[in-house]
C-alpha cells in the first residue's frame, strides 16, 4: 500500500516527486504532489470535464491551509515561485501520507494536534471534497483555507492581468464565473465562515513544465479565505463543484467513494492479491469515462493518460482487456467496443478525440487490429455470442477495407499476405513522434506488430465465421499465407527479427520491442527457437524495471535520457525511452518460451513496485531508458496499468492461482 512517513513527507524534493490523482469517471480530474507545491500547469483540486469526456478546465487549484492551535501559527501549505524561492512550510509538519483505497489521505501532527485531510472526487459528477478532520488534540484549533482558483483548459497558462474572474458571495461560500461565457462553479463548506477577496497570485513555479521545455509560470486568483474552529474528532467539508446543489455532506459522500472502491475489488476477484495488484484494480478504473454516442446514450471510452491525454482508439484497444476483463467488468468491455464500433470509417478505427470536440482523427494503422485483439479477449471471458453476431459485419467490412487499401496507403500486399502502412510526413503505428515534419520512427513498410495482430484478426475472424454459420476458408487462406509472410521477418544474422520490412532503405534491422508482440499473442508463426532468441535477446537489451527500451542501447540513434524542450523529448520518445506497457508483452512471451512464472515474476515485480515513485498506486507512461530509469510523461497511463494486469494474471493462471 502506498504509505509514507517522514522520511519522505518531509524531505521537500522526494514528496514534490510523487504525485497523486483522483478522478470522477466523466473525464474529470484532480492531481498534485504529496508536499502540495504545484510542479505541473496540470494540478489542482478540481480539473473539471465541461463536456465529458473533454474540455478539462482548471477550476480551484489549491487550499492554501493555516492552523492556529494553542497560539501557535502553522502554515500547511508549499509554493515556489522561482527555483530559489520556495515556500516548504507544509512538508515540515507532515507526519504521513497514504492512499486508501483511492482516496489521498495527509496527517498533520501541530504539537499534540493531529489533523487529516482527504481529497476525492464524486463519481459521475464534476465535484471535489477536500475533507478536515482534528483526530486528536486537548483543545479546540482554528483553521483557515485560501481558495486559489482559476478558470482556463488543462493544457494553457493563466496570466491574471489578462483574466477577468468574478466571484459572488452565496449563502454557504462563493460563485465563480469565468471569463467567458461558460459554466459557473461553485465552492461551499458546511460549516465556518467565509471571507472573500480577488487578489491574484502571480507566477506559481512549475518545475516539471520547465522540465519539459513549457511555460513555468501561472497566475491563480486569491478568491477567499474558509475559516472555521474545529473540536476534537470533528470533521470540516469544502467542496467544490460545477453544480449548485452538490451535497455538503461530507461523512456520506466519502462513504459512497469508499463503497465504490470496495465494490471494484470484490468484483475483480483480486482482494486477496498482494496490495499493489488491489491498487492497480483502482487505478483501472480512474481511465474507464463516459463516451455518451448517438446509438449508445451510456457508452465507455478510455482515457489514455492523466494528466494531459484524451481518449485514444490504440490506447483503448491496448488497454481494454487489462482494464475490464481482468477487473471481472465485461459490460463495460462490450459498451467501449460497441462505441468504437460505431466509429469505424473507411475500416479504420479513430485514434485520437480532440479537446476540442471536432471529427476524430483517423490516423493509425494498428488501432483498428487492437480491436479484434480486443474483442476476442472479451469473446474468450464472455462466450457472448450475441454481440458477436452485431459486430461481425463491422469486422468484416474491415478486413475488406484493408485488402483494397484505406487511408495512408494502409493495404494487403497479395505477394506476400502482409500489411503495408505508412507515407511520407505522417506516422501510422504506435511509435508515433514527429517534430514539425520530421517523423522520428517512419516505419514505412510492412511493421511486424502490425502483421502479427492482421495474422491474428484473420484466424479470429474464420472461428467467428464458422460460430456463425458461415464459411471460414476466405480468412483462413488469408491467414496462411500472412503466416508465411511473417516468417520473413526472421533475421537469422541477429538472431531476431526485423522491425519492418520493405521499408523505403529496405529492411529495419535496428531491434525494437514490437516482435515481442508478436509473441504475446494468441498465435505465433515463429519457431519455438525463433521465439526464445527474440525473448533472450530483448531481455538483455531492452529490459529495464520499468518497461521496455524502445531501441536498444547498442543502435546509434539510441537516446537514453527523456526530457528537455518538446522537440527534444519527442526526438527521444520512441529512440530509447522505456515503456511500460510493453512489460506486459515481454511478460506474455516469456511465459511462452520458458513456462515458469517464478521466473517472470521476477521481472514484473520490481515494475510494480513502480507504483509508490512516481504516480502514487498507479504506473507511469515512460521511464529514461538509462539508469536510474526516472519515470517520466503522464504519473497515470492506461496500458501500463492495464497490461500489467494482464500480466499478472497470466502468472497468476500459470501457477494455478
Amino acid at each position: 500500500m502506498i504509505d509514507f512517513d517522514r522520511s519522505i513527507c518531509c524531505d521537500f524534493q522526494t514528496a514534490s516527486t510523487r504525485e497523486w490523482v483522483i478522478t470522477n469517471g466523466i473525464g474529470g480530474y484532480g492531481m498534485g504532489t504529496v508536499g502540495g507545491v504545484l510542479t505541473r500547469r496540470y494540478h489542482g483540486l478540481l480539473i473539471a470535464a465541461l463536456n465529458p469526456p473533454l474540455a478539462r478546465t482548471l477550476l480551484l487549484t489549491k487550499l492554501d491551509e493555516t492552523v492556529i492551535y494553542d497560539a501557535h501559527t502553522y502554515r500547511l501549505y508549499c509554493n515556489e515561485w522561482q527555483p530559489d524561492d520556495i515556500e516548504n512550510y507544509g512538508v515540515l509538519y507532515l507526519e504521513r501520507f497514504r492512499l486508501e483505497g483511492s482516496i489521498p489521505v495527509w496527517t498533520y501532527t501541530l504539537a499534540d494536534a493531529q489533523l487529516e485531510k482527504r481529497v476525492w472526487m464524486q463519481y459521475g459528477a464534476n465535484t471535489t471534497y477536500i475533507r478536515y478532520t482534528l483526530t486528536r488534540a486537548s483543545m479546540n484549533l482554528r483553521l483557515s483555507a485560501k481558495a486559489l482558483v482559476n478558470y482556463r483548459d488543462h493544457h494553457a497558462n493563466t496570466v491574471g492581468a489578462d483574466t477577468q474572474l468574478n466571484v459572488t458571495r452565496i449563502t454557504d461560500g462563493i460563485r465563480i464565473d469565468g471569463p467567458s461565457v461558460g459554466q459557473p462553479f461553485y465552492i461551499r463548506a458546511d460549516g465556518g465562515s467565509f471571507i472573500p477577496d480577488e487578489n491574484w497570485y502571480l507566477n506559481f513555479y512549475h518545475a516539471i513544465e520547465a522540465y519539459r521545455g513549457q511555460v513555468e509560470y501561472d497566475d491563480n486568483m486569491y478568491a477567499g479565505v474558509f475559516d472555521v474552529v474545529l473540536q476534537p474528532a470533528v470533521s470540516f467539508t469544502i467542496v467544490a463543484s460545477t453544480d449548485p446543489a452538490a451535497s455538503l455532506d461530507g461523512a456520506k459522500a466519502l462513504t459512497d467513494r469508499m463503497t465504490h472502491d470496495q465494490a471494484l475489488l470484490t468484483s475483480s476477484g483480486w482482494q486477496d492479491a498482494p496490495a499493489e495488484i488491489c491498487q492497480l484494480v483502482l487505478a483501472a478504473d480512474q481511465f474507464v469515462v463516459n463516451r455518451p454516442s448517438p446509438h449508445d446514450p451510456d457508452g465507455k471510452t478510455v482515457i489514455a493518460g492523466y494528466p494531459w491525454f484524451e481518449d485514444w482508439g490504440r490506447d483503448t484497444m491496448i488497454s481494454l482487456a487489462g482494464l475490464t476483463l481482468t477487473t471481472r467488468r465485461p459490460a463495460i468491455a462490450r459498451s467501449i467496443l460497441r462505441t468504437f464500433g460505431g466509429l469505424v470509417s473507411q475500416g479504420m478505427l479513430p485514434n485520437r478525440f480532440t479537446e476540442l470536440g471536432v471529427a476524430p482523427e483517423y490516423n493509425t494503422a494498428d488501432a483498428t487490429l487492437w480491436y479484434f485483439e480486443a474483442i476476442r479477449a472479451y469473446y474468450a471471458a464472455t462466450l457472448d455470442r450475441e454481440f458477436l453476431v452485431e459486430i461481425f459485419p463491422v469486422l468484416q467490412s474491415i478486413i475488406a477495407w484493408h485488402q483494397k487499401g484505406t487511408r495512408y496507403h494502409i493495404h494487403l500486399d497479395p505477394d506476400d499476405g502482409l500489411i503495408y502502412a505508412g507515407e511520407t510526413g505522417v506516422q501510422v503505428t504506435w511509435m508515433d513522434a514527429k517534430v514539425d515534419e520530421w517523423v522520428v520512427t517512419p516505419r514505412i513498410g510492412k511493421p511486424i506488430e502490425i502483421n502479427a495482430l492482421w495474422y491474428n484478426a484473420l484466424l479470429f475472424m474464420a472461428r467467428i465465421a464458422r460460430l456463425l454459420g458461415e464459411s471460414p476458408d476466405h480468412y483462413h487462406l488469408m491467414a496462411e499465407k500472412a503466416a508465411q509472410g511473417l516468417k520473413n521477418f526472421w533475421n537469422p544474422r541477429t538472431g531476431y527479427c526485423f522491425d519492418v520490412l520493405d521499408g523505403p532503405n529496405g529492411h529495419e534491422h535496428h531491434l525494437r520491442p514490437n516482435q515481442l508482440i508478436a509473441l504475446a499473442l494468441p498465435e505465433c508463426p515463429f519457431t519455438p527457437e525463433q521465439q526464445k532468441s527474440i525473448v533472450d535477446i530483448c531481455a538483455r537489451q531492452l529490459y529495464t524495471p520499468h518497461g521496455l527500451r524502445s531501441l536498444s542501447p547498442d543502435a546509434p540513434d539510441y537516446v537514453g535520457v527523456y526530457g528537455g524542450d518538446l522537440p527534444t523529448r519527442d526526438a527521444a520518445y520512441h529512440q530509447g525511452t522505456a515503456w511500460g506497457w510493453l512489460m506486459g508483452p515481454f511478460i506474455l512471451a516469456h511465459l511462452r518460451v520458458y513456462q515458469d512464472p517464478a521466473l517472470a515474476k521476477s521481472y514484473l515485480w520490481p515494475y510494480l513496485r513502480q507504483i509508490n515513485q512516481h504516480g502514487l498506486g498507479t504506473l507511469s507512461e515512460i521511464a529514461d531508458g538509462n539508469a536510474p530509469f526516472t519515470p517520466r510523461g503522464c504519473m497515470a497511463q492506461a496500458w501500463s496499468v492495464a497490461q500489467a494486469l494482464l500480466a499478472w494474471e497470466a502468472i497468476a493462471k500459470m501457477e494455478g492461482e
